[in-house]
């Protein structure tokens, strides 16, 4: 991949990373970053860390607070006043007192979480201030896919959208907006009217290919689908344009698009990259890896590419007391498979057999090293209890929970309030299955998948509400954090 930087940009990037490690003298800190494609549970993942945390939740995998060495954890005024704050009592009263959802991540926002603990060593104790800041910082996925912008100009992103557009998973929706750049003349005159139909187009082509029955991952670019206040602006008002020779004329259409597609990298993604990815110290990367398996093989293929590119934007590596001062690296990568209370705990670990599978190909695709990179299948927040039933002289085992509202399996559709027993299905043993076209057929998935109300908290005899259920929520809090606390 072409770099991402020019001198200029590192210069200020070392500038930022000087005064962030001055104030990490006086109040040490981690930056985690939490993205993820949408729909994979990026805020219900960061209101479960901070509430397990917060509540001492059950986490017997997170080292310090299993032997007892968390004193307490609490929120504080996060570093960045210029950031949106993450809202998360919002969404914890919406997860606790609604049982609904939060609204998905459309933009940046942040939140720092206190920790006060003992080191586990007689050295730490002596030497260590007994007090780690975890900078949260929440951003959407499909702007980390822009990053790979900045290494191409107007005329590699045209092919390379063209070719993706070309593929058996996307040539049925991107026909009508192939079909009206193909009429398009670059070299005729620049015409506004000409390039909002064409953006507009595009754009409709990318919604098309996120829907779930679909959910493919690589669209960028990424505001197209979350414009955010940029919506309308002429920095988002360009398409990709088929057939690009030689250099733009004049004030020509093909110019007018090379020129927005320059403004949007050097408007909305430069500042992005420079501001936030590279100030990260550790990452999760969250994926729906379900959602994609039910797709079929494109739909997977495409969450690798996808999985690739989003690696292949970071800056991995560890460095010395030197490089550090003047360049943050990321030294951990967690990527995690969301909703494994969707299936069996039989099933979880052929989930993370997949994730294995995936992260394996988008490193080898990315080129990707430096950092160490794990992987993991997990419920942030846990809306099923398991169970068995009989059926036919069989005992088969179910997950049971209230599906939303409108969900539907073959011919029942749920409303809402009713908890209901459901044999998932199990995941295949051999993992390349998953990767191989015609295994399956796209009415015959392998997972009966539905969506189920977050789960009714349970309280103590004292009427203490306890902190949210999770799966393998421990194990991601001791990857990302754990021996910054040891």
């Amino acid at each position: 991949m072409a770099s991402l930087t020019t001198w200029t940009d590192e210069a200020l990037i070392a500038l930022d990373t000087v005064a962030g490690r001055a104030a990490s003298l006086v109040n040490p800190s981690v930056r985690v970053g939490v993205t993820g494609l949408s729909r994979a549970g990026k805020t219900v993942f960061i209101s479960a860390f901070i509430h397990n945390l917060v509540h001492g939740g059950r986490l017997p995998l997170f080292e310090a607070q299993k032997s007892g060495r968390i004193a307490r954890a609490f929120l504080e005024p996060q570093p960045d006043d210029a950031v949106p704050r993450f809202q998360y009592e919002d969404h914890v009263a919406a997860l606790v007192d609604e049982r609904v959802w939060p609204d998905s991540t459309r933009a940046i926002s942040e939140l720092r979480l206190t920790i006060e603990y003992e080191s586990a060593s007689g050295w730490g104790r002596l030497f260590s201030s007994g007090r780690l800041s975890v900078d949260i910082v929440d951003y959407p996925g499909e702007w980390l896919l822009d990053l790979p912008l900045l290494g191409k100009d107007y005329a590699a992103f045209s092919r390379d959208a063209f070719e993706l557009a070309s593929l058996p998973a996307r040539r049925e929706v991107a026909a009508s907006w192939m079909d009206m750049a193909a009429k398009a003349d670059p070299d005729a005159p620049a015409d506004e009217t000409e390039a909002r139909r064409l953006a507009a187009a595009f754009t409709d082509y990318l919604r098309a290919c996120k829907e779930d029955r679909r959910a493919l991952s690589t669209l960028p670019p990424g505001r197209f689908l979350m414009p955010g206040d940029l919506d309308g602006s002429p920095a988002l008002t360009f398409a990709p344009l088929p057939g690009l020779q030689g250099g733009a004329k004049g004030a020509s259409l093909r110019a007018m698009m090379e020129r927005r597609y320059e403004a949007y990298k050097t408007h909305v993604v430069k500042p992005f990259f420079r501001q936030h990815i590279t100030r990260l110290d550790r990452q999760i990367v969250l994926i729906d890896a379900m959602q994609a398996i039910n797709a079929g093989p494109e739909a997977v293929s495409d969450l690798e590419r996808a999985l690739g590119e989003i690696l292949a934007c970071f800056r991995p590596g560890g460095g010395n007391l030197l490089t550090d001062l003047f360049s943050r690296r990321i030294d951990r990568i967690l990527v995690a498979a969301t909703k494994a209370d969707h299936i069996h705990h039989e099933s979880h670990d052929r989930l993370q057999a997949i994730v294995r599978r995936l992260a394996d190909g988008a490193i080898a695709r990315a080129g990707f090293s430096g950092a160490s990179v794990d992987v993991l299948a997990m419920a942030a927040v846990r809306a099923t209890k398991e169970g068995t039933v009989r059926q036919g002289g069989e005992t088969l085992p179910v997950i049971i929970g209230t599906p939303l509202a409108g969900e539907m399996i073959g011919d029942q559709t749920f409303d809402g309030e009713t908890e209901t027993a459901i044999f998932p299905g199990d995941l295949p043993e051999r993992v390349g299955t998953l990767f191989e076209p015609g295994e399956w057929k796209p009415d015959e998935p392998p997972i009966r998948f539905v969506r189920f109300k977050p789960p009714r908290l349970e309280r103590t005899a004292e009427g203490v509400t306890l902190s949210l259920p999770h799966i393998r929520l421990d194990r991601a809090i001791q990857f990302l954090v754990g021996d910054r606390l040891a």
